[in-house]
């Protein structure tokens, strides 16, 4: 049930690779064991066509997101990789620009992306130093680092092989917390929490 309100889309904007790689990490996030997450959002599923456009394209992105919701502007969550997070980023502003709402902004890898927007934003990334270094470009919220350290590509292609730390935020009452998960029970997680 929708209450009238429309369903939740989610946009993936991957990076400059093949196309498989993708689609094992849609695999990968439907079959992570802790994955409670109702299956009918893979049904929501937008896939941004990185074959036809280039991965860090806002324009590309946002009009690709307007042909495909039509009229609707329906809430949005972002899962973004790479190259594809210089893109989301500039999209998800101009979906909100539009009248549309983001729900929430998912970024792998976006080593050197300023993230900031009025929506929670979470950052994964394949190791310590990318966490540590992107974060002084824009925290955001909770957060993931592969540790041991995974390769770029396969934090994208291997979400539940990617084991690290799920980090929280500090807040007035609590320090900053860690804890030890993988990559695709992350993303589950905030799936859970924003559809």
């Amino acid at each position: 049930m929708n209450d009238g309100f429309p369903q939740t889309s989610v946009i993936i904007c991957p990076g400059v690779h093949d196309a498989q790689l993708t689609q094992s990490f849609l695999a990968e996030l439907n079959s992570d064991n802790t994955n409670t997450v109702s299956k009918h959002w893979f049904q929501n599923v937008l896939i941004f066509p990185t074959q036809d456009y280039p991965a860090y394209s806002a324009i590309h992105i946002l009009e690709f997101l307007q042909r495909c919701t039509g009229s609707m502007t329906p809430p949005v969550i972002f899962i973004s990789f790479s190259a594809g997070v210089a893109g989301a980023i500039g999209a998800a502003l101009g979906w909100q620009t539009l009248g549309g709402k983001v729900k929430a902004f998912i970024a792998f890898d976006g080593w050197g992306v300023p993230l900031y927007g009025d929506f929670p934003i979470h950052r994964i990334s394949h190791d310590y130093f990318t966490h540590w270094s992107s974060a002084l470009l824009g925290a955001g919220k909770e957060n993931f680092y592969a540790d041991p350290a995974v390769e770029h590509l396969d934090l994208w292609r291997s979400p539940n092989s990617s084991k690290g730390w799920w980090v929280h935020p500090a807040t007035n009452d609590v320090p900053e917390q860690r804890t030890f998960t993988t990559a695709a029970e992350f993303v589950n997680h905030l799936l859970r929490r924003y559809l």
